[in-house]
């Protein structure tokens, strides 16, 4: 049996919390204010979790290497250029009454064959919570939380449109250095890469070649297409901790607005 404990923090004050073994769950009867945030802590870590931040959203399979893990609520303010939450489902985070989870993944769950780049719950701050992804640029203004690397992985693959949920993706802000890293925190065997696009044609422009370089040391040219579909690679490694996308080649369009709105890894854990 493994401690587990979710809390809800305004400020300095502890509002609400609950603890248990293996699997709880917390309801919080409150409007979330600006400054609030969930602690989940886990007795046994590194290790497997199942965490559901918001009644809204998925759950996340995530890998815990602290044994303290602080999400800050996404804050919505009047100030329309402090749009928070403009890319999470209109309902996240919402209301008076929010529906947070915590459980230890179930052996059989770790041994899975799975996407091992989704996490919805990650976040530009994260530590010790995988997967998780950085970038060396994002799209700013009014609406940047719409182009944050995040939205990479949180498994929403709608790329018809730029604005606003469910149409986030990665904004480069026109750099041609751009890259993105993808971290997984611990070994993963993977078999099969999937990019897709953002296709919002013909505001969007799009990417006629990358690269993708893995912890191991290795790469691979990618060739890209035209495509509202993911475009699905074949590259088996096993053993990786992370890859990273980038030395991105702009296709001769007049659109200077190319986009990824997702990156799938599938595969299983090493050692699984």
């Amino acid at each position: 049996m493994a401690n587990v404990s979710i809390t809800v923090w305004s400020g300095n004050r502890e509002e609400c919390r609950v603890q248990g073994e293996d699997e709880i769950l917390l309801v919080y009867p409150k409007a979330y204010e600006k400054g609030d945030k969930l602690v989940f802590t886990a007795e046994e870590t590194p290790g497997f979790y199942i965490i559901r931040v918001d009644g809204a959203m998925d759950e996340a399979y995530v890998y815990l290497t602290g044994e303290e893990i602080q999400y800050p609520i996404p804050f919505e303010e009047d100030n329309p250029f402090h749009l928070d939450r403009i890319s999470y489902h209109p309902g996240c985070f919402a209301g008076e009454r929010h529906y947070i989870t915590m459980r230890r993944a179930r052996p059989q769950e770790n041994g899975n064959y799975r996407n091992l780049a989704k996490n919805v719950m990650d976040w530009k701050g994260a530590l010790g919570c995988y997967p998780h992804v950085r970038a060396n640029v994002q799209t700013q203004g009014p609406v940047a939380p719409l182009f944050a690397p995040r939205n990479v992985i949180d498994g929403v693959l709608a790329n018809a449109s730029h604005y606003p949920w469910p149409y986030q993706s990665w904004g480069i802000d026109q750099r041609e250095d751009a890259q993105i890293t993808l971290e997984f925190g611990r070994p993963v065997d993977m078999d099969e890469l999937r990019l897709t696009t953002r296709a919002d044609f013909p505001h969007d422009s799009w990417w006629v070649q990358g690269t993708v370089t893995f912890s191991d040391g290795t790469s691979e040219v990618l060739k890209l297409d035209k495509s509202e579909k993911p475009q699905v690679f074949s590259l088996e490694r096993r053993g990786i901790t992370w890859l990273k996308v980038g030395e991105l080649k702009k296709a001769d369009d007049p659109s200077p607005f190319p986009a990824l709105t997702q990156i799938q890894v599938f595969g299983r854990n090493s050692g699984t």
